[in-house]
């Protein structure tokens, strides 16, 4: 026929006949589309034989009976009796739309009046009713289990021990956003169980909670993100989480405009973080924009969003590999301002970046950057948060959450690390040194934070400019406490640090005059330093020995017959030691 045709024409009915073809196959394809995406649907799930499909349900006898029990139960209020389990079941099985609606009104009566921990064959019913046809019962159904698992009126493991995760899961297909939010719920709560996750993961729950992740029903968004947030608190589902794409949707997450759906997923990405191996897929999406979202939520006004993306850089900090990424970014103006904040949470979430920052990263490194490198961007960093001003902030911290044991370690961990020949003279300026006597001489022997406070100022003695100026700021009443503290066999992480501050002041005539008159204190805590097992509390007894002795009174005790024996003994282990430790080594040669 096309030979009848010129040659024009033939090629345009050539090109229509090929322009018919890719629209078949175009529409077969949207076609085959469709029916996958509606096939999972739980409206489109029939349980029933395929025999009962088109015809009306009809009210069997066995359910008429059911119903007249269940009514008359309803009607005596009672709450939970095993009398009217059987009809429940029989009302739940029916295909009767009115009556699964019954029994579920009855479960979502229940879940708000239950004070005890349901029966677990009373989770039986759950089984078809979350199954069912009609949407209400969904609805309802879901909403119970939700309500019983919150309030802990039902063990979450035995909920799917008996089954009942199948048909939750399968709710998450659902066209409704009622019941997508009540499944959400209920698989974020039973995703608080260590048990669970593994099963939730392994039913393929993450790529439709990831879904949902993204739905436009904000409670949808948030339930999900919820239940994301709770499978990433083990460290199996949370490679599974980033196996099926989890990363890019939490970090999209995080510039939605509700501040639930940016603290859950924020929070997840702080639990990924806390595990090293996932940085670097972290940081490679978007080319590291996940830094500057973690810095926008920074300035949050919502104080646990504020606090949470803290804790996310506190993780990603910890790996050496990203200094200079950190540097580049300048988060040092943004900490100063949290700092200064007047709300406690916002400080500790502040402090713990900081405490990252001033630790000493050169043997994490895994190898992209060299030893020297590091370091001099340590010293550099040190260098810049002196320039802050952000050691003043600290000292006022520190007076106020004195017996935060939280505050008091971060603070005392960022001071001591601070203090480098180069910042000896920054630190005294910042009245640091003043705050921390001052809040020692506060503190009791029941406070936690008195340990911490103790071992900072015990570091910082060792840098000469610090220690003069510790000394120079002492009094009486310091070094009573310190001897008291030395003598304490119940805490004896802190008689060590207080005895060690004994040694180094000792070693100033100045200090010395304030621990004479407690001779016999000193001689006392040495003398049981020196039968310690452990070598460092020997070692420290030597130590005070070799600095106080300078003191004539002090020489004088310290040549008594009963100290001087357990040194001749000290001396004798040590000397077994050293001949043990010399075989050995000789041994290893001969080998």
């Amino acid at each position: 026929m096309m030979e009848t045709f010129c040659d024009s024409c033939s090629q345009h009915l050539k090109n229509f006949m090929e322009l018919i073809q890719r629209a078949s196959e175009n529409l077969l394809q949207k076609i085959k589309y469709f029916f996958a995406s509606i096939q999972h649907c739980c409206c489109l799930k029939r349980n029933k034989p395929e025999s009962k499909r088109f015809y009306k349900p009809v009210l069997q006898q066995h359910e008429k009976e059911a119903a007249q029990q269940f009514l008359q139960h309803v009607e005596e209020s009672k709450v939970i009796d095993t009398e009217c389990l059987e009809a429940l079941r029989t009302l739940a099985a029916s295909e009767n739309p009115s009556l699964q609606q019954s029994a579920a009104l009855y479960y979502l009566h229940i879940s708000e009046q239950l004070k005890n921990e349901l029966p677990e064959e009373y989770l039986e019913p759950y089984y078809d009713l979350l199954r069912s046809n009609d949407l209400e019962v969904q609805r309802k159904a879901s909403l119970s289990l939700v309500n019983l698992l919150v309030e802990g009126n039902v063990n979450k493991e035995t909920v799917v021990q008996v089954g009942l995760l199948e048909p939750i899961l399968e709710l998450l297909h659902s066209g409704d956003a009622t019941v997508q939010c009540n499944s959400c719920a209920c698989v974020a709560t039973l995703a608080t169980s260590v048990l669970n996750r593994n099963a939730i993961a392994s039913e393929g729950a993450i790529k439709s909670l990831l879904g949902l992740a993204k739905s436009y029903d904000p409670r949808v968004q948030q339930n999900a993100a919820g239940a994301i947030l709770n499978l990433t608190r083990s460290e199996n589902t949370q490679h599974l989480l980033c196996k099926e794409g989890a990363l890019p949707v939490l970090i999209l997450q995080l510039q939605s405009p509700d501040s639930e759906v940016q603290y859950y997923s924020c929070s997840a990405l702080t639990n990924i973080a806390s595990n090293p191996q996932h940085h670097p897929s972290m940081l490679q999406i978007g080319d590291g924009i996940l830094f500057n979202m973690l810095q926008g939520l920074m300035s949050s006004t919502v104080v646990k969003v504020c606090c949470q993306a803290c804790y996310c850089l506190r993780n990603l900090f910890l790996n050496a590999d990203i200094q200079d990424d950190i540097v580049a970014m300048n988060y040092l103006p943004q900490l100063h301002e949290l700092l200064k904040f007047s709300n406690k949470l916002v400080n500790e979430a502040a402090l713990s970046v900081l405490s990252i920052l001033t630790e000493n990263h050169s043997n994490t490194s895994s190898g992209r950057q060299s030893r020297r490198d590091i370091g001099d961007q340590e010293i550099a960093w040190k260098a810049a948060i002196v320039s802050e001003n952000i050691l003043k902030i600290l000292g006022k911290l520190l007076l106020i959450y004195r017996t935060n044991p939280r505050v008091s370690n971060y603070v005392g961990n960022i001071i001591q690390k601070l203090a480098t020949s180069k910042t000896q003279q920054d630190i005294i300026d910042s009245r640091c040194v003043v705050v921390l006597l001052q809040v020692f001489g506060l503190l009791t022997i029941h406070d936690e934070s008195l340990l911490y406070v103790t071992a900072c100022i015990a570091q910082l003695t060792n840098n000469e400019i610090i220690r003069t100026h510790v000394i120079q700021e002492s009094d009486a009443n310091i070094a009573a406490h310190l001897l008291m503290l030395s003598s304490q066999s119940g805490n004896i992480d802190l008689s060590f640090q207080a005895a060690y501050i004994i040694s180094q002041l000792g070693q100033d005539e100045m200090f010395t005059l304030l621990l004479r008159p407690h001779i016999r204190e000193i001689v006392g805590y040495v003398l049981r330093f020196l039968k310690h097992q452990e070598i460092r509390f020997q070692h420290l007894g030597l130590l005070t020995i070799r600095n106080l002795r300078k003191d004539s009174h002090f020489a004088a005790v310290f040549s008594e017959r009963q100290l001087i024996e357990q040194l001749n003994n000290v001396s004798q282990q040590t000397t077994e030691i050293q001949d043990l430790l010399q075989a050995v080594l000789y041994q290893k040669v001969e080998n």
